[in-house]
Formats: C-alpha cells, structure tokens, sequence
C-alpha cells in the first residue's frame, strides 16, 4: 500500500470530480490525506473524509501565506491562485481536530518566499505575524494530541532563512512530543533535512523528485534513510513525469514512490512498506 500524505483534494480544483479523484486512488491501494490552508479548505478536508469509512483522511490548519491582510497573487509555473487573508481563529479550528479522521494540524509554518511580493511593505511585521500564527498553531497541535503538517519555503534572497527560523521554534516547542510530524514537499538542503530529522521529524517528497532538473534534491533522497521519507504529490501542483502539464492527484503518488526506489536501488514493494510504515509512526489516527 501506498499513501498521499499530503493532497489537496479538498480544493477547488477537483470540485466536480473529487469523489472520482478518491476512487482512483483507493482503487489502486493507495490512501489520502487531504490538507487545509484555510478554515473553509479545513471545514471541507474534514467533510470529504468523513464521507469514507477508510483510506482518506484530514488534516487542517492555516497555511502562512493566507496571513497578510494584503492579498497577492501566486503565479508560478505548477499554481495559480489569490491568497486570502485570515486570522488564525483557534475555536474554529479545535473543533475540526477533534474527528476521527484528522491526522494532524497542517499546513502551516513560515513562508517568506511570497513576502518579496511588491504588494507586501512591511515584510518584517509579516514574518513577525507568521511565527506569531505558528506558535498558536502548534499550541493547538500539542494540547489536542496531534502531530504538525509543516509547510516551510525561504526567502530568495536567503536560503534556508526559513528552515532555520523554524527549526529555533520548534525546538523550544516541541519538547513535548514523541513523533512531532513532517516537513511537507521538502526542497531544502541534506543538512536542513537531517537536523530536522535530528528533532523527530520526517520528511515529505513529491513529484518534484522526478523532474530532470532536480538533480540535487534526487541525490539527498538517495542519502537519506527511507526510515524517515514520507510521500506525497500536494496535488494538484507538483504532477510528476511521465504526466507533466496535467493535473495532479493522489494516484500519481505511485510515480514518486518509484523515483525513491530507484534512486535508492530497492524493491518497489520495499519502499511502499517502509513509507507507509512511516506514515503510520507519524499518524496515529491512520487505524
């Protein structure tokens, strides 16, 4: 079995054909956990998976670039789309924790990549605003019971500028828990990746790893113990060859898990098995 451990079904993208999306999936062995950036994305991660008795799951929180009040456009190459600027709310969110079927509090963290938007002016306040929101959110995860979804992208000025903001809270943090979560769709560097796995953590790769172009990200993957590498698509970006320039969806999970195990020289059955063992040390809720 496989699993997506970070998918957004939830999302407009797949509002006429979301159910199919899920069948296509779970037709193929393959689970789906679908992650909120906001509360409306959250509400509907929750809904849509407490609508199967197995196999698809939620996970809800609010994404950091949904922070700033000054609303910007996203135009890159895999997404198009206007953030929406929200107030995290804990009585809103706390209640949607509390289903059998949300795995953990995500995606949320730092994101200071967007901040280089000409519309932002006051980018120290925002980043002040995102580690604000961040620590609220990981207070919820704590008292509820629930690992993180962390979403975490630099500046582009400054790599790994991010990464290391978030790894300083986080180990004032979460000292409280025994497998604290995953880093979600991770691009970083091998020694980001390993001290983050240094504090309990797992990390995430998606199509990404089967691009031509992304040559070091497939070197880290080799390097890392498959003990601690989770996968996932972040559907519907991200498509992985051989399906470039179409949608994404959890099935395409397949194609990363085939990447790992070739750039691992093992058994596909190997790294379906360890991952989805992976995926359960993380989520306990996953049975």
């Amino acid at each position: 079995m496989l699993i997506d451990v970070h998918s957004h079904v939830n999302f407009n993208a797949y509002k006429d054909d979301a159910d199919e999306t899920l069948k296509r999936a779970l037709d193929n062995g393959i689970w789906v956990n679908s992650v909120g950036s906001q509360i409306t994305t959250s509400r509907r991660a929750v809904e849509m998976a407490e609508k199967y008795d197995t196999g698809v799951f939620a996970t809800v929180g609010l994404h950091p670039m949904h922070l700033s009040t000054t609303r910007v456009d996203i135009n890159e190459a895999d997404a198009h789309f206007m953030t929406r600027a929200e107030r995290f709310d804990r009585a809103a969110y706390e209640p949607l924790t509390q289903s059998k079927k949300t795995l953990a509090v995500g995606e949320i963290g730092l994101d200071y990549f967007h901040l280089a938007a000409p519309e932002i002016a006051d980018k120290e306040a925002e980043k002040a605003k995102q580690k604000e929101t961040f620590r609220a959110q990981i207070a919820l995860a704590r008292d509820v019971g629930l690992p993180l979804m962390l979403h975490c992208r630099d500046s582009r000025e400054h790599p790994e500028d991010a990464y290391w903001d978030m790894h300083d809270i986080l180990k004032q943090e979460i000292g409280w828990m025994k497998v604290p979560g995953m880093l979600h769709c991770f691009t970083s560097s091998e020694r980001v990746a390993k001290a983050f796995i240094d504090i309990g953590f797992y990390i995430g790769f998606t199509g990404i790893i089967t691009f031509p172009n992304a040559k070091k990200l497939q070197v880290m993957v080799a390097a890392l113990p498959l003990e601690r590498i989770l996968t996932e698509t972040d559907c519907p970006y991200l498509t992985p060859a051989p399906h470039r320039g179409k949608r994404n969806e959890p099935a395409y999970v397949k194609f990363v898990a085939e990447k790992i195990a070739e750039l691992k020289n093992l058994h596909l059955a190997e790294v379906e098995k360890q991952t989805f063992e992976n995926a359960h040390s993380v989520f306990s809720k996953l049975y």
